[in-house]
């Protein structure tokens, strides 16, 4: 039996869902390991896209782009070996919503701006006629072991008995597979909401989600500091923000 379940368990899978295993319950394992093999960023030209912390950089200037249009672009260099559908490009950004054509188009011309691309002589997405969309450059990939290390666990958020590592740098939080705080639950958004933690303390920004992010039961709109012990409810998750003490100092406990 024991044979059984740990080659279940090192099976790789997939699929772009973790499958409930062993009595239902998740296997992260199963999940941080398909995340290691994906390539950590994707080099075209002089920009790098990095799905970690979904930040696009021209040499060392950041390019900002709307969580849907970076979910775009995203999805469009994965896809690259081949031309994809409108239908299909707004089956996988607005799931269950029926969105115009225009809306599609409007997150093109934004990826366009930011890449100085032309419509007319694409250098990184062409149009297909009356068909969709094609990313067309050259793509380096580094995978994730040659990527940098991620320096300190600084903080840590609470879901129920779980204890989740906020690493310093960006965090995502969504039920997207790539999000660096992955809760897969009803309501969550793919990419709901984005925690910075620097070494000045932590900051919270909701991704132009569904059902809003809320710190102490207030919607948040813009950036938010973050403080030890903040709830923060993600669509219907509440999640507690732990900050350990410097040092880790244990507490004085009277006995007798």
């Amino acid at each position: 039996m024991v044979g059984e379940a740990q080659a279940y368990l090192t099976k790789r899978f997939t699929s772009t869902r973790t499958r409930p295993i062993l009595g239902g319950k998740r296997q992260c394992a199963v999940t941080i390991r398909r995340h290691l093999e994906r390539p950590a960023t994707y080099r075209f030209d002089r920009f790098i896209l990095d799905w970690r912390t979904r930040r696009l950089l021209c040499g060392d200037e950041e390019l900002h782009l709307s969580p849907k249009a970076y979910d775009l672009l995203l999805l469009l260099i994965q896809n690259r070996a081949r031309a994809m559908s409108r239908t299909e490009l707004q089956q996988h950004l607005w799931p269950s919503t029926y969105v115009l054509d225009t809306n599609l188009a409007s997150l093109i011309a934004e990826i366009r701006r930011a890449l100085i691309d032309s419509s007319d002589e694409p250098k990184y997405i062409r149009t297909v006629h009356r068909f969709g969309y094609w990313f067309i450059a050259q793509i380096d990939e580094d995978t994730a072991q040659h990527a940098p290390a991620r320096r300190d666990i600084r903080h840590w958020l609470i879901w129920d008995l779980k204890q989740m590592p906020l690493w310093e740098g960006v965090n995502i939080i969504g039920r997207a597979p790539d999000a660096g705080v992955w809760i897969d639950a009803p309501g969550v958004s793919r990419h709901h909401a984005r925690i910075t933690v620097t070494a000045a303390g932590a900051t919270l920004e909701d991704l132009e989600s569904k059902n809003g992010t809320f710190v102490r039961g207030e919607r948040i709109a813009g950036t938010r500091a973050l403080t030890d012990g903040d709830q923060i409810r993600i669509g219907p998750v509440l999640l507690t923000l732990r900050i350990p003490s410097p040092g880790g100092s244990t507490e004085t406990v009277q006995i007798g």
